[in-house]
């Protein structure tokens, strides 16, 4: 039960009611299945001793009814009978895959809306939630764990429920033609799969929870090893990141394997129990009954009934395996859905946020989750209008984190972030957060055209051309682009922009940021890793648009920020000195 509340919890309530149509459709396709097998046995029993047509009043009243439409004889009503068992298995087996269809589809899309959820909801939780999160994790549960949850928990389930439908019904009609043998033979086949499974339950959660670990150490070290590429063939550590990668693959394909070899090893002791069962039960009714003619109708019942019953049995068994296989992955995702907030995509109806005069920034203090130390405090500082400001200070000392609360991507655990008068909330920060322009340290490039990298997230049927040129133009890189690449701003980058040079792919993070001709333009360290030549192409760049735009510069180096009016030196989280007037010198 707790397996079922945790599986429906992760679907929404629209899922939840198709899950009960497809119930319904199960358990049709189960009395289907039952009317198919009872039918054998009058027909069965009709070929062996045609005076049963007359003995039974059924079968008599069915004989009278044919014979208005044509029936002359037995023979002709034997082919009709035939017919009719036949037309019933059709109709049982068509509806079978039409269900089956049904089930199997809405399994995928439950894992589809599923992943969807995830992406969405991970999206849109707060920055400092990613700051306490691996991205191999994430990548974990969205591309691979919602599959094991999803196919082998839920696919499993309603496997369980529509086999236990099929062995309840299929057992109640053979206890009704003879109940002693019949409850003989459940009873038996019932207690060889539950013993069974008592004794690898255990282990299966146990190799399931292996499997999980060893997933997210595989993605993990996939993460690591190709983001880190250019280092590993430096180092020579192609050998170190295999090996490192080997061992949880190797944990995950035996886990894996075990889960399917423990499901399956029933089934061939079940064919030999199932083989000398149906002798010996053709052996006592032959004994009881003095006749092979006369028990042929009762065993074909058996053979049909069985056909249906051990896979059923099987499926019943497997379905459980891999449940207990699967509970620890879905016990870390139900937890994970759990904590994680429903959140919808954030509508901004409220004021206007447009910058005309001045940012400020009272008494603000900052503390990351799980930490006691104060990485900002008490800051005062205010932005006028077409300033470029400069933030300065050693590592560590808070300068990355207060520009993270500018952009609105961390809420200042005291003080207040103001715009021209007007507190920056969640009500109005999507507002806020149109007017900036960041460029970070590291730039990302996907592995797309120039255009699409620039005009980043924007669908390509509506970018707009020419803000792209201009963008790129401000930035320096528009003759670059138009002169030396071969299909210009339709030019591939290559993954993470490994086809350009270190500043060409700042100067593409800049056009980024201006595409949207922003109010502020934000620079974290982003020529800190650039040659002289290069950064002076970066800092020509910024002085373009120096009378047109705000700008927040972050540097480690003076000369970056020697263009500055005023610049801040920040220092374990406070402001230790302001220099104006563009008065920074070396110290």
């Amino acid at each position: 039960m707790e397996i079922l509340k945790k599986l429906f919890f992760l679907l929404t309530s629209k899922e939840r009611k198709k899950a009960v149509v497809l119930m319904l459709m199960i358990l049709i396709m189960a009395i289907l299945d039952i009317i198919g097998i009872a039918s054998i046995l009058p027909f069965m029993a009709v070929v062996t001793n045609l005076d049963v047509v007359n003995s039974n009043y059924i079968l008599n009243r069915i004989y009278q009814f044919t014979r208005q439409y044509g029936v002359q004889n037995i023979d002709d009503f034997i082919i009709v009978l035939g017919v009719m068992v036949l037309t019933l298995f059709i109709f049982s087996v068509t509806f079978k895959a039409f269900t089956t269809y049904i089930q199997i589809r809405f399994v995928f899309i439950c894992q589809h809306n599923l992943s969807n959820y995830l992406v969405k909801n991970y999206l849109l939780q707060t920055y400092s939630w990613f700051l306490n999160r691996n991205s191999a994790d994430i990548g974990t549960f969205v591309l691979s764990e919602v599959g094991q949850v999803i196919g082998k928990g839920l696919s499993s389930l309603l496997n369980l429920i529509a086999n236990s439908i099929i062995i309840f019904l299929i057992i109640g009609m053979l206890l009704f033609v003879n109940f002693k043998l019949s409850l003989i033979t459940s009873l038996t086949i019932g207690i060889f799969y539950f013993i069974i499974y008592g004794l690898s339950k255990k282990y299966l959660y146990k190799i399931g929870d292996e499997s999980l670990n060893s997933n997210k150490l595989r993605f993990l070290m996939v993460n690591d090893a190709f983001n880190a590429f250019k280092e590993i063939k430096i180092g020579g550590l192609e050998k170190i990141f295999s090996q490192k990668f080997s061992a949880p693959s190797l944990m995950f394909a035996k886990t894996h394997s075990l889960s399917f070899i423990i499901s399956l090893m029933p089934r061939f002791f079940l064919e030999l129990i199932s083989f000398g069962g149906i002798m010996f039960l053709i052996i006592l009714l032959i004994k009881k009954n003095g006749s092979f003619n006369s028990v042929i109708p009762i065993i074909s019942l058996y053979v049909f009934a069985g056909y249906r019953l051990i896979p059923a049995f099987q499926n019943i068994y497997n379905s459980f395996t891999q449940i207990s296989f699967v509970k620890p992955a879905i016990d870390k995702l139900y937890d994970d859905v759990k904590r994680l907030n429903y959140m919808e995509y954030p509508e901004d109806n409220s004021e206007n946020i447009s910058f005309k005069k001045v940012i400020k920034l009272k008494n603000i203090d900052y503390n990351y989750p799980y930490t006691n130390t104060s990485t900002l405090k008490n800051i005062n500082i205010q932005i006028p209008l077409k300033s470029t400001i400069g933030i300065i200070g050693p590592t560590g000392s808070g300068k990355t984190t207060l520009i993270d609360i500018i952009l609105g991507l961390l809420e200042p655990t005291g003080g207040v972030l103001e715009v021209d008068g007007k507190n920056i909330t969640n009500k109005n920060l999507r507002s806020w957060q149109r007017n900036l322009g960041y460029v970070p340290q590291q730039i990302y490039l996907s592995d797309n055209s120039i255009i699409e990298n620039i005009a980043f997230g924007v669908n390509v049927e509506k970018i707009n051309f020419e803000s792209v040129k201009k963008a790129a133009k401000i930035a320096n890189i528009h003759d670059f682009i138009v002169s030396e690449l071969p299909n210009q701003y339709q030019t591939t980058v290559g993954e993470r922009g490994i086809r350009l040079s270190g500043g060409q792919r700042q100067r593409i993070g800049i056009a980024r940021a201006l595409y949207h001709n922003p109010e502020v333009l934000i620079l974290d360290e982003a020529t800190s890793a650039l040659d002289n030549e290069t950064e002076q192409i970066i800092m020509d760049a910024i002085k373009n648009i120096k009378k047109d735009k705000t700008i927040i510069l972050i540097a480690h180096r003076l000369k970056t920020i020697k263009y500055c009016d005023i610049v801040f030196r920040m220092q374990e989280g406070k402001i230790i000195n302001t220099d104006t007037d563009n008065v920074v010198t070396e110290k």
